[in-house]
């Protein structure tokens, strides 16, 4: 995909001037935090390793293979259409076929010159230690996980180059469309998990539909089980979910925010209900905004204020937040505890 200190609601009333451009705003709201000292690096609740794995010259498929390995957890790369995705392999006596393998999705690539701490640092290191939880675990999990590559791609030619459509194209053409399929993007801003929203064609099988509906509402069951009182389904931009939707396979996605940001979102998308399009379907609608004669940076501008970080050099550790690993940590452990029987 594409924390709320004190200083951010005083940053936002202060760069809201009339006129103001979008880069702008984001660059006068971090200086501001600099200046009240919201973030400091001595006082990262990350290992150094993170800081390893987001640097500018990390190699970030040879450090999550190797550090899997490291922790005991055997992975392959799986060179598919030119990307190079990341199986990390389970003992057979972790799966049993009587309930629905869970697949679990987390891109790994990111855009030139921006750190890719929150997109999507934070959950692959969240699904990495997962893995070692999981290789560990007594009894079976029915979990699969991969790392994909291409992911940031998609952002603006097409799901068909997504990293994950060769994936999720394997998948369809060896008849595996029966999993559980969560994708995990931009996990390390706030507290709030965040169910995506998902628009499906009044066109689309009814039983691909049936199966959709079923995987959102047990999905929103694993919500309420790990964040009781705690989340939200609201529009999000697609992530690797696409890929799979587009090969007729439920998916959903999964994303974190500051409850602040959460409910200022909430809010914009009641005034402007045309901007649940804009976000869903940022490239296609992008024509009709420029007609409308509206500005860019005033649709970006509704957005919440983490998603505005994307592809910057302010998606950095420095923007991560405690809870958001502490709130990720409950609902992988409760997918991994839950069964559905085939």
């Amino acid at each position: 995909m594409q924390r709320v200190c004190p200083a951010e609601g005083v940053a936002r009333n202060e760069v809201r001037a009339q006129g103001e451009t979008y880069p702008s705003l984001i660059k006068k709201i971090f200086l501001v935090k600099k200046k009240v000292g919201a973030y400091n690096k001595s006082m990262s609740f990350l290992p150094k390793e993170f800081s390893q794995f987001i640097s500018p010259d990390a190699q970030r498929r040879e450090f999550i293979c190797s550090w899997l390995e490291q922790h005991g957890v055997k992975a392959v790369v799986a060179s598919i259409d030119g990307k190079n995705h990341i199986l990390v392999q389970f003992p057979s006596s972790s799966y049993n076929p009587q309930f629905k393998i869970k697949t679990v999705i987390a891109h790994y690539d990111r855009v030139e010159n921006s750190p890719g701490a929150n997109d999507n640092s934070a959950a692959d290191w969240q699904i990495m230690n997962w893995a070692v939880e999981l290789y560990n675990m007594q009894g079976f999990h029915n979990v699969r996980i991969f790392f994909t590559d291409g992911e940031e791609l998609g952002w603006n030619t097409g799901v068909s180059e997504q990293g994950a459509f060769g994936i999720a194209n394997v998948f369809k053409r060896l008849g595996i469309t029966n999993d559980d399929v969560y994708v995990f993007d931009s996990c390390g801003r706030g507290e709030i998990p965040v169910l995506a929203n998902t628009e499906i064609p009044a066109k689309a099988p009814k039983a691909f539909s049936s199966r959709f509906s079923d995987l959102f509402e047990r999905t929103q069951e694993i919500l309420r089980r790990s964040s009781p009182g705690r989340w939200m389904c609201l529009p999000v931009p697609y992530s690797d979910n696409a890929a799979f939707l587009a090969c007729g396979i439920p998916a959903v996605a999964i994303t974190m925010l500051p409850a602040k940001e959460a409910s200022l979102y909430a809010r914009e998308l009641n005034q402007h209900p045309d901007l649940k399009n804009a976000v869903m379907n940022r490239e296609s609608s992008k024509k009709e905004r420029l007609s409308s004669g509206e500005k860019e940076y005033a649709y970006k501008e509704r957005m919440p204020y983490t998603w505005r970080l994307f592809h910057t050099a302010y998606d950095n550790e420095d923007s991560l937040t405690p809870e958001s690993f502490r709130v990720m940590q409950n609902i992988l452990r409760t997918i991994a505890l839950s069964k559905t029987p085939l």
